[in-house]
């Protein structure tokens, strides 16, 4: 997707990104200006991204703190995250979503649910929109639990809003996604790239730039509301390993790399919660991880970033390899 596309929308007005400190919270508060007459964030302690950004703080689990913080707004995005602790996202997220989306009903606000495919578990072929939700990770029960709260409030409380879902992120300022970590990271350090369980398998990605322009998208075109969008995302049928051996030779580094094992992920866990919580998601790197966007890119009728770009792009940015 080129940087520069926007998809206008006539009416102009407030739109809130709630979560606005996350790298997608930041990447939409950069292209939003482009569509609304104000942009709100909110976050505990936000920051300006745009000169003329309005700055709320607030607690997304205290209701009171999330009405005010939607008060006036026509179109809220939700791009918070949550620490990869499966107690805190049992705990804290159904709170969050029911805060939200009382919110918007109270101001008449459209809600736009950035979301991970967590929800649909292993999947045999191409991810598409349609896929059951069949998790096979206690993460991606929570995530079926969130998407079922806010589809009923489509279909019994007259909430508008949309779904959108993204694949693992790569791009500037994704520096807790696997693949920054365990790749980009590596490189920068003078170091081998590191992978889990297999990169001989398709594995898809999604640009930072191109998840935030589509959310933004989303958000700008009320036909299509109420109803879950995957965003754009390559098509190249490219493996872990080709994705790796891409970045190296765009950083003029060794495509060295390590596998790690699930047994030894699970040997790791003891020591580091972090790489606990991972074991169960071990299911997105043993088989074929192919995220399908076409109905994305047919409705809107654009591309999705190519990897060599995106990838030159997000080198460049996190600038040169350390000696």
């Amino acid at each position: 997707m080129a940087a520069g596309f926007y998809y206008l929308c006539p009416h102009m007005s407030q739109h809130t990104i709630l979560g606005a400190g996350g790298v997608i919270g930041r990447e939409l508060a950069q292209v939003l200006p482009a569509y609304a007459d104000t942009v709100r964030l909110v976050s505990r302690h936000p920051k300006k991204v745009n000169a003329g950004d309005e700055l709320v703080p607030a607690d997304l689990t205290d209701k009171a703190s999330v009405s005010k913080a939607v008060a006036g707004s026509s179109v809220v995005y939700l791009t918070a995250g949550l620490p990869y602790r499966i107690n805190i996202w049992r705990e804290q997220w159904p709170v969050i979503m029911d805060n939200v989306i009382s919110a918007c009903l109270e101001h008449d606000s459209a809600l736009i649910f950035f979301d991970n495919i967590y929800a649909y578990g292993k999947v045999d072929g191409p991810i598409t929109e349609t896929c059951p939700l069949k998790p096979s990770s206690e993460k991606g029960k929570v995530r079926v639990r969130l998407a079922e709260t806010l589809e009923a409030a489509w279909e019994k409380k007259g909430l508008k809003g949309a779904i959108v879902r993204a694949a693992d992120f790569y791009g500037k300022g994704a520096d807790h996604s696997m693949f920054d970590v365990l790749v980009l990271q590596k490189f920068k350090q003078g170091k081998k790239a590191q992978w889990i369980c297999n990169d001989n398998v398709r594995y898809s990605m999604t640009y930072t730039l191109d998840a935030a322009l589509g959310t933004a998208m989303i958000g700008h075109t009320p036909e299509s509301w109420q109803q879950v969008w995957h965003l754009p995302s390559s098509t190249e049928a490219l493996t872990a390993g080709d994705l790796i051996s891409l970045s190296a030779k765009l950083a003029t580094v060794s495509a060295g790399r390590t596998l790690l094992k699930k047994p030894m992920l699970k040997i790791a866990g003891i020591f580091d919660k972090t790489v606990r919580e991972l074991v169960e998601m071990t299911y997105q790197y043993q088989y074929d991880y192919i995220f399908d966007s076409s109905k994305f890119e047919a409705y809107f009728n654009i591309h999705a970033t190519a990897y060599q770009d995106g990838l030159q792009q997000t080198l460049g940015a996190s600038g040169a390899p350390e000696a």
